[in-house]
């Protein structure tokens, strides 16, 4: 009698099983061997050595650096407005004009506004028609020349260590991780207290303490009023 078509079928299919089977034993035999070798062990032994190199390394060189993560390119701003209130009649620049000193940026109540020394227009209020007073900012502008970077640092993560003439590395978020250099100008006497905020645990003040960081400015003339920065100020 012939073999029927589904008894050849299963036949197949246990014979490939047991193959299967046969090839896990071996692959199992030949893990199971490479483990327990001596270059197993070598390579187990490499690895554990470079993590620990890798972790001394790490820590001796947070060690040797505070890391100040709120910073930012700034400039002092010199803002402009009329001596006496008065209409405004017109505004003379506009946002992004770099202006040599002594030029009129606006007229108000036909008295012109000039500046007093030159640099960049940040900010116009450009509203002619409209009544302002002496407190009004008509133009904003700062010194390019004065650009620093600003740190904020809390006053338990490090301020102790951080004095006038140390090195200092930082990075600009615009730029990824592109690496610039400067030098700590001065430390702040007194806390910012814009940056005061409360610690989650007791609820007490964390005060913040300013970190003017000069570098030169005609090397990096990429870096702009108010780009997002992080240093790292060498002990």
């Amino acid at each position: 009698m012939k073999e029927s078509k589904t008894s050849k079928f299963e036949k197949e299919i246990v014979k490939e099983e047991t193959r299967l089977k046969e090839e896990v034993k071996k692959e199992g035999k030949g893990l199971s061997w490479f483990f327990k070798s001596h270059t197993f062990k070598i390579i187990i032994a490499t690895v554990i050595f470079l993590v620990l190199v890798f972790g001394i390394l790490y820590l001796a060189n947070s060690n040797g650096k505070v890391y100040i993560e709120k910073s930012e390119i700034k400039a002092p701003v010199i803002t402009l407005s009329p001596s006496i209130p008065g209409v405004l009649d017109k505004v003379l620049v506009k946002e992004g004009d770099f202006i040599p000193s002594d030029t009129i940026v606006a007229i108000v109540g036909g008295a012109p506004i000039k500046s007093q020394i030159s640099g960049l227009v940040i900010f116009v209020q450009n509203t002619p028609g409209q009544l302002v007073s002496s407190q009004t900012p008509i133009v904003q502008m700062i010194d390019t020349q004065q650009l620093k970077v600003v740190g904020h640092i809390p006053e338990d993560k490090g301020l102790i260590d951080i004095h006038p003439g140390q090195d200092v590395i930082f990075t600009v978020d615009a730029f990824g991780s592109r690496e610039f250099k400067g030098v700590v100008e001065s430390v702040a006497s007194a806390p910012d207290t814009a940056d005061i905020v409360f610690s989650i645990s007791d609820n007490r003040e964390e005060k913040q303490f300013d970190i003017n960081v000069k570098y030169d400015i005609s090397s990096y003339p990429e870096l702009k009023q108010g780009m997002s920065a992080k240093m790292w100020v060498y002990k």
